[in-house]
């Protein structure tokens, strides 16, 4: 089968034939008809095995600490021994997919369902792949496998909105309009609230006002007026940080942005050199959202398929999934705008080579598609006329009458 990879050494990608995956209990075996890049994720992965191993040590010292950790408990040679071996492997790329079951090893998914999958090391850009249960979902007849492709992302904008625990009419600031940002903005008017959508360019700005944002404005120190007229001079009840980058500028704003005892969540991946002085005097409540959800890197949870009690844990990852995906299928989550490129599998490195800035063109959501990939996008075609034929007889049959 094929599957986008990554040299761990040279950092270099390519799309290889792979062994198919094998059937473990607890899990299933999809082919992936579309799988969805990233390009924040992904394209901070692939600069970093990119560069040299100086620049792998300035882009991650999270890695030099555990390298000098492994030095003192197991000693030098052991240590360049266990780095050079991890060199010398390769990555699999891509964690949210979305395909057909063809074969299960648990109740709940039979052959032919039709599924979204998420995960790193499990969702992957690959032709074939192993899902662990809890890291797979149904799919709703009237929602298409490219849509469905986007489940993971969304359950990470859903964890957001959770985190940010708002409320009907309540006033709130996404900071950052790409991907994650712009489905967020959705999520937070389903929930009834105001938004006001903060970005350093324009570019997405009548996309996100499209999906309802209410305003729009750049993100910088101008934007304080914005906010507060939007907020009728209260400030804001959150602030949701889905931008990317090493700059803490976003949550200093975003301190300023805030109300008292209001809530700052962080999405995106951003510095975090904070000042004290605006969380002492408006007692900010600071959170970081943790990936899809509750269960996010438990192997109790995704790779055995403990689930979490639903009066204990009301909203996992499978479950933001699942939620994720009823908003897909009520016409309240809009993710095929967001699609600017389709490329075949064989052809990934085309679309690395747009993320990394190789290829100068405008892109938003950049999908992968598989072989079998229009047959099956046909039936999921012809499964949503069926599912709209049938919900339009059931509005338009007679009331019964006694």
């Amino acid at each position: 089968m094929k599957q986008v990879i990554q040299h761990q050494n040279s950092g270099e990608i390519t799309v290889e034939e792979l062994p198919l995956p094998q059937l473990k209990r607890g899990g299933l075996i999809v082919r992936n008809v579309f799988s969805l890049i990233s390009a924040g994720t992904e394209r901070s992965s692939v600069t970093t095995a990119q560069s040299s191993l100086l620049g792998k040590a300035r882009s991650r010292p999270d890695l030099v600490r555990q390298v000098l950790d492994n030095v003192k408990k197991d000693g030098l040679v052991a240590t360049i021994e266990k780095v050079q071996n991890r060199l010398d492997s390769f990555k699999e790329l891509g964690y949210s997919c979305a395909g057909v079951v063809v074969e299960s090893a648990v109740d709940g998914f039979k052959v032919g369902d039709r599924v979204a999958c998420g995960g790193a090391g499990y969702a992957s850009h690959a032709e074939i792949v192993f899902v662990p249960k809890n890291l797979a979902a149904h799919v709703p007849d009237n929602v298409s496998l490219d849509d469905a492709a986007y489940t993971t992302v969304a359950a990470i904008a859903m964890q957001g909105v959770r985190q940010a625990d708002v409320r009907v009419g309540e006033r709130v600031v996404v900071m950052g309009l790409g991907l994650i940002g712009l489905i967020t903005v959705q999520i937070l008017k389903a929930s009834g609230c105001a938004v006001i959508g903060l970005d350093i360019n324009e570019r997405n700005f009548a996309l996100a006002t499209k999906f309802g944002c209410n305003e729009c404005a750049i993100s910088d120190i101008s934007s304080l007026a914005k906010v507060e007229a939007f907020t009728r001079g209260h400030g804001t009840d959150a602030v949701i940080i889905t931008a990317a980058t090493k700059s803490s500028e976003p949550v200093e704003l975003a301190l300023q942005y805030a109300r008292k005892k209001s809530t700052v969540v962080v999405v995106g991946a951003v510095g975090m050199d904070i000042p004290r002085s605006p969380f002492y005097e408006k007692e900010v409540d600071f959170r970081i959202s943790c990936s899809y959800g509750p269960g996010r890197y438990d192997p109790e949870y995704e790779e055995r398929g403990h689930d979490y009690p639903i009066g204990h844990v009301r909203w996992t990852e499978n479950r933001n999934m699942q939620s994720a995906l009823d908003l897909m299928s009520e016409g309240k989550l809009q993710v095929a705008p967001l699609t600017t490129h389709t490329i075949p599998v064989e052809k990934a490195l085309d679309a690395y080579d747009i993320i990394t800035g190789k290829t100068q063109t405008p892109y938003l959501g950049i999908l992968l598609n598989y072989p079998n990939a229009e047959q099956s996008a046909r039936e999921g075609k012809r499964r949503i006329a069926l599912a709209t034929a049938a919900a339009g007889t059931l509005r338009n049959r007679p009331c019964c009458r006694r």
